[in-house]
């Protein structure tokens, strides 16, 4: 049976390009780059040039990016590390009710050790309250934390306002930019970021790497003890072959940012109006304007996540319920609730998310799928 993936928020495949760059460094150039020896070289000169490939996609110094695991890590780095350096300053952390469980546990881990951490609310599209944003600021803050674009229903935050408002008020800015990169034109000068957590995964890249913008000159510790790599702030033997993949995979995702946003964005308003069109009753969740190209959630009146997907999957289509990180959790989604979903109709929710390698055919199946299912339910 084909298989018809619509699950990219999830994870991607590797591209072809990709493992054909990182194959070098999985046998002949095997060195560890902590050594002094040339083999040993030339994998730090592979690393350092994944570091300017990054550096150059978010127009940052190459000095500034640091390599992680994934974009988890990346938030924890971020938000703890910081918090834990600067706690002298202050303790005080604004974020919002929708952000990746690695923000919000982040917090919660903090709030834990004294930390005062404000949770701010969102509206029905998933968009914060500036004025909201604004009043929460003290004396003591110390960091906002708020995603660049949501992971279940893609609405995309006004992070260029959100930065100028942190900068105003000498606060730090960061930014879960997982969902955004490859979809969004991001400059970390232009939008006032002074961190952003990144990962591969998500752009064609293997899972298992990610990255950290740090902005020049803020402090932060490192929440991993043992070596001294990634200029002390995150111990542990680079992950050369993936940093190297990572680094191919965000040069080419930009170099093709105009053709692969259109047609992502074309395959979901196509997909919004058939769907509209043949099922009736289903609701849109999210910014229908500012929202990912290729992000597509939508609740339906009487069919469970559960069993549209476990109806998808016999008809060989991947799809989600939401958050991949959050399968195994029966509680409703936390994204969905807070923007006002009833717990039946967050639960009732599919998120597609369209790729790369999907054609219009595919999508066609996908909604005739989905049509036939509903239709047995009625």
């Amino acid at each position: 049976m084909e298989i018809r993936y619509f699950d990219h928020a999830a994870t991607t495949p590797v591209r072809e390009e990709v493992i054909k760059e990182m194959i070098p460094y999985f046998g002949v150039e095997y060195g560890n780059p902590s050594t002094m020896y040339s083999l040993g070289r030339n994998a730090k000169r592979a690393i350092n040039n994944s570091r300017k490939q990054v550096a150059k996609a978010i127009n940052s110094k190459t000095k500034e990016i640091y390599f992680t695991s994934c974009g988890s890590e990346s938030d924890n780095l971020a938000i703890k590390g910081f918090a834990y350096a600067n706690k002298d300053k202050g303790n005080h952390i604004i974020t919002s009710k929708i952000e990746h469980h690695a923000v919000l546990d982040s917090c919660k881990t903090l709030e834990r050790q004294g930390f005062k951490v404000t949770y701010l609310n969102v509206d029905e599209n998933g968009f914060i309250n500036i004025e909201e944003l604004v009043n929460a600021i003290n004396k003591d803050t110390i960091l906002i934390s708020i995603m660049l674009a949501n992971n279940e229903i893609g609405t995309i935050e006004p992070i260029e306002e959100i930065g100028l408002i942190a900068k105003k008020n000498n606060i730090v800015f960061h930014t879960d930019a997982v969902q955004a990169i490859g979809n969004e034109k991001i400059d970390i000068q232009k939008l006032n970021i002074d961190m952003l957590s990144l990962s591969g995964h998500k752009f064609y890249a293997p899972k298992g790497v990610g990255a950290l913008y740090v902005k020049e000159g803020i402090n932060f510790e490192k929440i991993q003890d043992g070596g001294e790599q990634e200029e002390n702030k995150r111990a542990g033997t680079e992950n050369v072959a993936e940093i190297v993949g990572l680094g191919k995979a965000i040069e080419l995702i930009y170099s093709e940012y105009d053709e692969y946003n259109k047609k992502l964005k074309t395959f979901r308003d196509y997909f919004f109006e058939q769907i509209q069109r043949k099922l009736g009753n289903i609701k849109i969740n999210g910014d229908l304007e500012k929202r990912l190209p290729g992000n597509a959630n939508i609740s339906f009146d009487n069919i469970s996540g559960g069993e549209l997907l476990y109806r998808l999957d016999e008809k060989g289509i991947c799809a989600s319920a939401g958050s991949a990180c959050s399968t195994a959790n029966p509680m409703p989604s936390h994204v969905l609730t807070a923007i006002g979903l009833d717990a039946k109709l967050a639960e009732n929710t599919l998120r597609i998310s369209f790729g790369r390698d999907n054609t219009k055919e595919d999508i066609d199946y996908l909604i005739d799928t989905l049509n036939q299912i509903k239709s047995k339910k009625m």
